[in-house]
């Protein structure tokens, strides 16, 4: 059988496992708040499994992997400097559940900030589920033709089909419980990769080779370091698992999970360091590369490889769609749906019409939407390294909002006044329109650092004048809630 045969035979073994695997969701709690048939919550062992799986996306390990042949290690941990987000998600939100009794961040939002930052919290969080929905299922199709032909669309998009069949099945559950068996494997086929790379030019090259430089990648990393305490904000596959289980049991995990999680894109991003010390000609594409250099069984190992980590991240990433529109913006409850006086008209009326819906079904429907919507920017030949860059620019606002949540004057002002200015860096930075005085170092990712180093002065400063001038004019809302403890 010749390798493309192959993969293809993979491509469908791998829907039609998760498929028998995927437990359904028969009630409200397990499709959207994952527990389990007899109304368990989410294990400790699992929800590390589950963050760290589904935070190793495909795109992570391909954008690891090219870093490090572009930079060596030194590319590889700038890489991995993302991964902060995971413990920094995890002490703010335990800070949030235990002292301001936060139930979820866009109710968080709504309470403290108004319903208006609700809404452009929430159209941040879509405009980030959409890039994982395509940025991962490109790199899936990357292993199948160039970027652009037939077989790359068509195994893009049935991997979307095949994942999307699967989620259909139990939501938040289904992905929880094929988390842990796709983090399995995930660990398997990373000692085979190792295995296969480590005797070739041994440890001590791959760990020393790069340089501790500005020009060096060091850049990248403080990027990287910088976005970790905004970025974790706009991702609700990350912070919708924050309120899955007790508070003290969830910090324990997110606290592991980043370590492991941090460890792997290392590890991953070796692969390309290795094409680097070859002198292998990679593209945008080191991992492939990398595996057809090794034969066919190395192909179809790290093919599988993506195909799990690019599943288990977009399974996630529906479960979060159905949330988001059925529960955050529509307002679903077990018991009933629920709005305020204040709630905009288009989101009462939003409300009112999911009131008559079944809200699992309704769920159900919002992820075939997202999978429809959220392939389209596979069309467009769109970077994956940008699907993290860019939308972590946009977002640096969401630093001091969640940060500073505990600030009693902070209100509405505040809020637009941190977020839309790091909005517009994003976009001009995509549009490469950042001023080059702003650049730090003569690095390839200067105007990048220089854009997040004076962005976040901004966003923090943003911030703080808001919040003055709610005190000033009065306009800071009713305190969230009364302080709470929870153990």
């Amino acid at each position: 059988m010749d390798s493309k045969s192959l993969l293809w035979l993979a491509l469908l073994e791998y829907g039609v496992v998760m498929w028998l695997l995927a437990p359904k969701a028969a009630r409200f709690d397990q499709f959207f708040t994952g527990r389990s048939a007899r109304g368990r919550d989410v294990g400790m062992g699992l929800l590390v499994a589950s963050i760290v799986i589904s935070w190793i996306f495909a795109k992570s390990i391909t954008n690891a992997a090219n870093l490090g042949r572009s930079f060596g290690i030194v590319g590889a941990i700038a890489y991995a400097g993302w991964y902060l987000s995971i413990p920094v998600a995890g002490i703010v939100i335990y800070r949030l559940r235990t002292r301001l009794g936060a139930r979820s961040l866009p109710e968080l939002v709504t309470k403290k900030y108004g319903p208006l930052a609700a809404l452009g919290f929430l159209l941040v969080v879509l405009v980030r589920l959409m890039n994982e929905v395509w940025s991962n299922t490109a790199v899936v199709g990357a292993y199948f033709g160039a970027s652009g032909t037939a077989p790359y669309f068509a195994a893009a998009l049935l991997f979307s089909l095949v994942t999307l069949l699967y989620s259909l099945r139990g939501g938040l559950r289904s992905s929880i419980v094929t988390d842990a068996i796709q983090f399995a494997l995930g660990v398997f086929l990373l000692f085979f990769v190792l295995a296969l790379v480590f005797p070739q030019v041994g440890a001590a090259r791959l760990f020393t080779s790069g340089e501790w430089t500005l020009v060096g990648g060091v850049d990248l990393l403080l990027v990287a370091i910088l976005q970790s305490f905004s970025y974790p904000f706009h991702d609700p596959v990350l912070t919708d698992r924050g309120f899955l289980t007790r508070p003290s049991v969830m910090l324990k995990s997110y606290l592991m999970a980043g370590v492991v999680a941090a460890a792997f894109i290392v590890l991953f991003g070796v692969t390309g360091v290795y094409g680097q010390l070859i002198g292998l000609e990679a593209g945008q594409d080191a991992p492939l590369r990398v595996a057809e250099a090794f034969g066919v069984a190395s192909l179809a190992g790290m093919s599988i490889l993506m195909m799990i980590s690019a599943g288990s991240t977009l399974d996630s990433t529906l479960s979060s769609f159905a949330k988001a529109f059925v529960v955050d913006l529509g307002g679903a409850r077990e018991e009933s749906p629920t709005t305020g006086d204040d709630t905009p008209p288009i989101v009462r009326r939003f409300t009112g019409w999911m009131s008559t819906r079944d809200p699992i079904q309704a769920g159900r429907f919002v992820m075939v939407l997202a999978v429809v919507a959220g392939s389209l920017p596979l069309f467009a030949g769109a970077t994956i390294l940008k699907a993290t860059t860019v939308s972590g620019t946009m977002v640096l606002g969401l630093a001091p909002i969640f940060l500073f949540a505990e600030w009693k004057s902070a209100g509405p002002l505040a809020f637009h006044m941190a977020l839309w200015p790091g909005v517009l860096l994003g976009i001009l930075h995509a549009v490469n329109m950042i001023p080059p005085a702003w650049s730090i170092g003569a690095g390839k990712y200067g105007s990048l650092l220089g854009a997040n180093v004076y962005g976040m002065l901004i966003v923090f400063g943003g911030f703080a004048l808001g919040a003055v001038l709610d005190r000033v004019t009065g306009r800071n809302p009713e305190e969230a809630t009364a302080t709470v403890s929870v153990r």
